[in-house]
């Protein structure tokens, strides 16, 4: 079970699962049964009707139950783990018995600090993991009635939340593709004043590519590099031995043959030839870019510091993938 918390002393507050959030949602009070009219499909999802049609007393319930999983709801410190804590009557607040540190049921998590009601970060988790193509922080700000800037902090602190669920291994039958993303190069409005934007020298270097292996039935996990050669050391890393590797016919792939059991298929020739396919890597991608275009509308190199780059849009894309794990 994923920790939503840190309970070291000397340690930053872990960012809470809002995958695991979305999840647990269905295992306890907020899950009711549907009505005969409604089909048996919807209950897969995450149940955002429901969520919205929470009390704040059943919502503040909620999370208590989803935070502290392991004691049914009961209050643990963050800070020493200690189980035995004081409870105010008249405000929601918790005082560890042990080390006198005083905690409510949103400390320690990306929630710390809040000035929305409870249920309506419930919601906002809710309504972000249903949407395999992301969404974005004005659609969230109409959903939840608040300001665009309380919509778009709440939507990275669930991105980073999700994204850094992407450090877990995949194992099995396992497709391995790359898809090249950012560095759009517009055209000239003459055609004579067009150039090859094939050719290194007419990118813009802010081109990325996102290399997944997609564990065929399981989860699928995402990385950004510059090249797809570059990703051969992370790839050793997260499959697991023994698994099957299924790639395309580029010759980079070639040094995969020594570590795993690995099937090719020329694209050239066939998108799936004796079970050897990447269609389910393709069909990644595929979300991936109607995400990049219906939703952020630009993926780009920052440079943040002069020794360290970021990719826009990294954070996004491993949120993506955890949000269609679910």
């Amino acid at each position: 079970m994923p920790r939503l918390f840190s309970s070291s002393k000397n340690a930053t507050p872990a960012l809470s699962s809002a995958a695991f959030i979305a999840a647990r949602l269905f295992a306890i009070g907020v899950r009711r049964p549907f009505s005969k009219s409604r089909t048996v499909e919807r209950e897969t999802h995450a149940p955002a009707a429901k969520v919205a049609r929470l009390s704040d007393e059943e919502a503040y319930d909620t999370f208590l139950l989803i935070r502290w999983a392991a004691t049914d709801g009961a209050p643990v410190c963050p800070r020493c783990a200690c189980a035995a804590v004081y409870t105010y009557t008249t405000r929601k607040l918790f005082k560890c018995k042990a080390c006198s540190h005083q905690f409510s049921v949103t400390s320690g998590t990306i929630f710390a600090s809040r000035k929305l009601p409870i249920r309506d970060y419930l919601l906002a988790i809710a309504i972000f993991v249903n949407g395999a193509k992301g969404h974005s922080a004005l659609q969230l700000s109409r959903g939840l009635d608040c300001q665009y800037k309380t919509a778009f902090v709440m939507a990275h602190n669930i991105r980073e939340a999700m994204a850094s669920e992407a450090d877990e291994t995949v194992s099995g039958e396992v497709e391995v593709d790359g898809g090249y993303f950012g560095g759009y190069v517009k055209p000239a409005n003459y055609k004579e004043n067009r150039r090859d934007r094939r050719r290194a020298v007419n990118q813009t270097g802010k081109r990325r590519v996102v290399v997944v292996m997609r564990e065929r039935g399981g989860r699928a996990l995402p990385f950004v590099f510059k090249s797809e050669d570059a990703s051969l050391a992370t790839i050793a890393s997260r499959v697991a031995p023994g698994s099957v590797v299924h790639a395309d016919e580029a010759v980079h792939w070639d040094a995969l043959h020594a570590r795993f059991l690995t099937k090719r298929i020329n694209h050239s020739e066939a998108y799936s030839h004796d079970e050897a396919c990447t269609n389910q890597a393709e069909s990644y991608f595929s979300r991936l870019r109607r995400a990049e275009i219906g939703i952020h509308q630009r993926w780009q190199v920052r440079i943040s510091q002069p020794t360290r780059t970021k990719w826009r849009g990294a954070r996004t894309i491993a949120a993506l993938a955890t949000a269609n794990n679910i």
